[in-house]
């Protein structure tokens, strides 16, 4: 049976980066974040329950979800948010749960931006791993990729968990503050660590 294990982390923390080096190990990563864009594509699945919950307005001309006005939207309106959430989350887990028991591996890692903010994972996954950094250092990550203000980065971050909770949550944190050296050596040792859960939960 397949190990899971699900990353998670703040805005800008590193997930990718970490994401990226366990699947250079072997290692099968799934990422939520691919399969609501996938969901939110023209045609998406999620497309017609979010035209009929929000309006035209909120589909761009191509027939995908305007991510910039829902943005915006859900930052304004918490009903919105929880409408959104509402349609989406149950959608994501669904398909995040199909691709990773069609998995033959020691492990999969799955990550979930959101992962201690919702409950939808509580009783599935068999560990947490969060990517833990400094928060200025979320910031400057952000904002030297992604073209939103700082106002706009800040009221992401006050959204999510903050670091002393993430951490006190998870099973095991990395830090990503240092080198990509230092941060490749954590995740070869957390993989060697999961290896034997795996194989220990068999």
């Amino acid at each position: 049976m397949t190990y899971f294990v699900g990353l998670t982390g703040g805005i800008g923390s590193g997930k990718s980066t970490v994401a990226t080096l366990f699947a250079e190990l072997g290692v099968p990563v799934i990422d939520t974040d691919a399969i609501s864009h996938q969901l939110t594509k023209p045609v998406g699945a999620a497309i017609g329950a979010i035209r009929n919950t929000f309006g035209d307005n909120y589909i761009d001309a191509s027939g995908a979800l305007d991510r910039a006005k829902m943005r915006q939207l859900v930052f304004t309106d918490a009903n919105a948010r929880l409408l959104l959430e509402k349609i989406l989350h149950p959608l994501i887990l669904a398909q995040a749960r199909t691709q990773a028991e069609a998995i033959s591996a020691p492990y999969v890692i799955l990550v979930i931006p959101l992962l201690f903010e919702t409950a939808d994972y509580q009783g599935w996954l068999n560990r947490t791993l969060t990517v833990d950094c400094a928060e200025e250092t979320q910031i400057a990550r952000v904002l030297s990729r992604s073209g939103l203000s700082e106002q706009t980065v800040r009221a992401i971050m006050s959204r999510q968990l903050s670091r002393e909770q993430r951490l006190k949550l998870a099973d095991d944190a990395i830090r990503n503050d240092d080198s990509l050296i230092e941060l490749r050596r954590e995740v070869f040792e957390l993989n060697q660590r999961y290896l034997s859960l795996a194989k220990i939960s068999n």
